[in-house]
């Protein structure tokens, strides 16, 4: 500035600046993505079986690294509106789930409708943790208790795995199948789409199905629910309504933190980097794309 300007222009001119200033940092702060709280575990009350005794833990509960493009909580303008203040929706659990779909959807897995099923295994057994979503609509179908593994912890779940007889639970992206009559009842089959993480539930036997030991009772006197062989088993009153909602062809994402959630965005990674098949559409590059195309892709629907 000339030092022989006028003292009123002088003023303003320093007034513009500081103004400009001032809305660069507010500008930098607001792209400052945000970070989601966990809640803080409760304890577990539950004494251990032994049917849980001498497994190799598959993940351990090992902190989360820091977010990548996959793993960010999508901005809210990208989340279905009225899901996203649900009471104990976790919004990175089902940012994760809509990643996956993506994904899936660019390797040319064909979902049935807008309805998804999310389990978040970073809660307790002792709190519902299962929801079945209708994200074309925004709605919760479903909020139901879910037991875990007998091989993946007591009251919470803390180890995974695909392998035989191992009797934990599987993470990541499945796809319903039919139903059929078994030795717990009416059940659902579930194909694992992630290979490594639970491409061998077929194998496995891991299905859907009614249980006893899935009750507010069975909590009041135990702690914790009972636990299966791996299957995310539901509470027998409810069972059959939620598996004929959600049969024949819908997505179910099974969540976990922790190095779990590394581990199943390690294997979502590696699945979009591959070749995608020659009708499909090439996946998105970052993860609110992703988010974005799995929205809009889960509500207009593939029948």
């Amino acid at each position: 500035m000339s030092p022989s300007a006028p003292a009123g222009a002088r003023a303003g001119r320093l007034l513009l600046v500081s103004t400009l200033a001032l809305l660069s940092l507010v500008a930098v702060a607001a792209l400052r993505p945000g970070t989601a709280a966990g809640a803080r575990p409760l304890a577990d009350a539950a004494r251990p079986l032994d049917e849980g005794a001498g497994v190799v833990p598959a993940v351990s509960g090992a902190p989360v690294a820091a977010p990548t493009a996959l793993d960010s909580t999508p901005a809210p303008s990208t989340m279905p509106a009225a899901l996203r203040d649900v009471a104990g929706l976790s919004p990175r659990a089902l940012a994760a789930a809509l990643d996956a779909i993506a994904c899936a959807r660019g390797r040319g897995v064909a979902g049935r409708g807008g309805l998804l099923t999310l389990i978040d295994y970073s809660l307790p057994s002792t709190a519902p943790r299962l929801w079945v979503l209708d994200l074309a609509r925004g709605r919760v179908l479903f909020h139901e208790l879910v037991a875990h593994g007998a091989g993946s912890g007591d009251n919470y779940a803390t180890r995974f795995s695909n392998a035989p007889e191992s009797r934990q639970t599987s993470l990541g992206l499945f796809l319903t199948g039919g139903t059929y009559e078994g030795g717990n009842g009416y059940s659902l089959k579930l194909n694992g789409l992630d290979p490594g993480l639970n491409d061998r539930a077929e194998e496995r036997k891991i299905v859907m199905h009614g249980a006893w030991y899935v009750s507010a009772d069975h909590v009041q006197h135990f702690g914790r629910l009972g636990r299966s062989w791996g299957c995310p088993a539901l509470p027998a009153a409810s069972a059959r309504a939620v598996i004929d909602v959600i049969k024949d062809g819908t997505f179910l994402f099974s969540y976990a933190g922790g190095s779990a959630l590394q581990t199943v965005q390690a294997a979502l990674r590696s699945a979009c980097a591959a070749p995608a098949a020659p009708a499909a559409p090439a996946a998105p590059a970052t993860g609110a794309a992703i988010t974005a195309a799995a929205t809009a892709a889960i509500t207009a629907g593939t029948h």
